[in-house]
C-alpha cells in the first residue's frame, strides 16, 4: 500500500504533524495505538521505520507526529516529502491498544510518545467508557508540549479526565510541574495501586516508570508499554 502525503505542518521545534491518504482505500481501519510502517530508498538503503498513528484515521486519511531526528535514516526524508508525494506503508499494526473494557487508567508519555494517546482520547472507547484518566505528558521546553489546547480542553469538558503536564527545562514564569514524569507518578497515581497504566516514550523512560510502578506495588499486569530509540 501507498500513503500519500496530503499536507504537513511544524508544530514544536524539530516535531511536525503529517496527514497523510492510504491509497486505494475508502477507510483505514485502526484501532487506537496501533502504528503504521513507512518504508522509504535513502542514500541507496531500503529503511523502514514504523510511527504511531496520532489520531483516528477520517476515512482513508491518517495522521502522523514524527519527530526530526538529525543522524536518523527516514525522518529527516520524509521531512523533505511534499503534497502528493508517496511512501509504501504497511499497517496498521501493533497491540499497544486500549484495553478492553477500558478501566480507570494513567496514560504516561514523553516527546512524540504523546502520538498514541492522542488516538486513545479520540475515541468512544475510551472516553464514553465512564473512567478516571490521567494524562502524564513530559516534554523539556513549553512549546514541545505538543497538543496543549486538545488536552486542556478535553480536561474542561470530560469528567474525570486530567491533564498533567511537566517541563523539565521551564521558563522563568512557568507555573506549572517541573521535572522528569517520574517524578510526578504519585500525583497522577492518587495513591491507587489499581488502575492501569500505559506508557509511551524513550526506552530509558518506560523502564524506570515501570520500575517505579512495580515499587509503588502495581502488578506487571497492569502496565501496557511501548518504546522506542
Amino acid at each position: 500500500m501507498e500513503a500519500l502525503l496530503v499536507s504537513s505542518g511544524d508544530i514544536a521545534p524539530e516535531v511536525r504533524h503529517f496527514v497523510f491518504e492510504a491509497a486505494g482505500v475508502e477507510r483505514l481501519e485502526a484501532l487506537p495505538g496501533q502504528f503504521v510502517s513507512f518504508t522509504g530508498d535513502v542514500n541507496g538503503r531500503r529503511v523502514t521505520r514504523a510511527y504511531s498513528i496520532a489520531g483516528l484515521p477520517r476515512g482513508n486519511r491518517f495522521e502522523l507526529c514524527l519527530n526530526r531526528v538529525r543522524e536518523g535514516l527516514l525522518s529527516p526524508w520524509l521531512f523533505e516529502l511534499r503534497p502528493g508525494d508517496a511512501v509504501s506503508m504497511q499497517g496498521p499494526l501493533g497491540y499497544f491498544t486500549p484495553r478492553v473494557p477500558f478501566r480507570d487508567a494513567v496514560l504516561v508519555a514523553t516527546g512524540t510518545g504523546i502520538a498514541p494517546f492522542r488516538a486513545f482520547l479520540q475515541s468512544a472507547q475510551v472516553l464514553d467508557s465512564g473512567a478516571r484518566i490521567t494524562l502524564l505528558f513530559g516534554a523539556r521546553y513549553a512549546e514541545s508540549l505538543l497538543y496543549q489546547s486538545e488536552f486542556e480542553e478535553l480536561a474542561r469538558k470530560r469528567p474525570g479526565f486530567r491533564y498533567l503536564p511537566t517541563l523539565t527545562r521551564p521558563p522563568a514564569d512557568w507555573p506549572g510541574r517541573t521535572g522528569r514524569v517520574q517524578a510526578h507518578l504519585d500525583e497522577a497515581l492518587g495513591g491507587r495501586t489499581d488502575p492501569d497504566v500505559y506508557l509511551c516514550g524513550l526506552k530509558a523512560m518506560v523502564d524506570d516508570v515501570r520500575r517505579l510502578l512495580k515499587e509503588r506495588g502495581l502488578d506487571r499486569r497492569q502496565i501496557i508499554a511501548e518504546k522506542y530509540d
